[in-house]
């Protein structure tokens, strides 16, 4: 029963805010507090933490969404714990809790970089995606540091790109993906434009064993910049910018296509 909503109709663009840190995660907190100076705001995230679960999504298990007491400093907001993913939020809201369509979709403030090659294992950058495939303007935001205490720059810099967003909206198909240094307001220079760097993790498995004499691992890695152009997200970050990237759920190597369909695929006429 859907009892925990903002109003049908309103003047104020409507704001669904997401995450996958959890619910109770301070960034969520501080992102919706900036959200709510520019519209109605309603918070779907999951009731556990889902970092790097990706673009997964619940279809063997049922989906359930408990109203949740969520207070801002001028009053509680509607809200919803789930127990899914990220992605699973963005859909369950759109498609059923909201009273109508968001005019935009926020996912953050992660704790730590979602950045380069990080975009793909992200349930924050998911969240964000999902509200893109389902038409609607959607950030993800996340805070370059793996144990902040202060997501005050971050949301203030959440709320400057969400009021131009509103003003002025996003192409479709297309998310805005932010990411803000660990650095005092003052101190950060302003916004860059970047490209996702190449970048990779150098990956291996710690092999231990447990208290039954059966062998387990524990992934740990080492992340890798493997580019030294300019104008990479990791670049702006690294200089005191925040880095605001738009990325695109086509995965289509569209430089490739032309040079494929050049090559001779009769592989059928060469049987002997």
């Amino acid at each position: 029963m859907k009892t925990n909503q903002p109003p049908e109709t309103s003047e104020k663009p409507l704001i669904l805010v997401c995450n996958d840190d959890g619910i109770d995660a301070p960034g969520i907190y501080a992102l919706a507090a900036a959200m709510d100076a520019l519209g109605d705001v309603m918070v779907v995230a999951p009731i556990d933490e889902q970092s790097a679960v990706g673009h997964s999504i619940t279809v063997r298990d049922p989906v359930r969404a408990r109203p949740w007491r969520f207070e801002l400093p001028s009053g509680a907001v509607p809200a919803y714990a789930i127990t899914g993913t990220p992605a699973d939020c963005a859909k369950l809201a759109v498609n059923h809790l909201l009273p109508r369509p968001p005019d935009l979709v926020v996912s953050g403030i992660n704790k730590g970089p979602n950045t380069a090659v990080n975009v793909i294992y992200s349930g924050t950058v998911s969240a964000a995606t999902e509200a893109s495939i389902l038409g609607l303007d959607a950030v993800a935001f996340s805070l370059c540091a793996w144990n902040p205490d202060d997501f005050e720059p971050a949301a203030r810099y959440a709320e400057i790109v969400a009021r131009k967003v509103l003003q002025d909206g996003i192409p479709p198909g297309i998310v805005f993906n932010v990411n803000i240094p660990a650095l005092p307001f003052d101190a950060i220079k302003g916004i860059e434009v970047t490209r996702l760097a190449h970048s990779r993790w150098e990956e291996s498995f710690v092999e231990r064993i447990d208290p039954l004499n059966q062998p387990y691992y524990w992934l740990s890695g080492r992340f890798v910049n493997l580019d030294e152009g300019d104008h990479t997200d990791l670049e702006a970050i690294e200089n005191g910018f925040v880095s605001l990237t738009p990325i695109q759920f086509d995965l289509t190597a569209h430089d490739l296509l032309a040079e494929l369909r050049s090559w001779d695929w009769a592989i059928a006429d060469r049987r002997r």
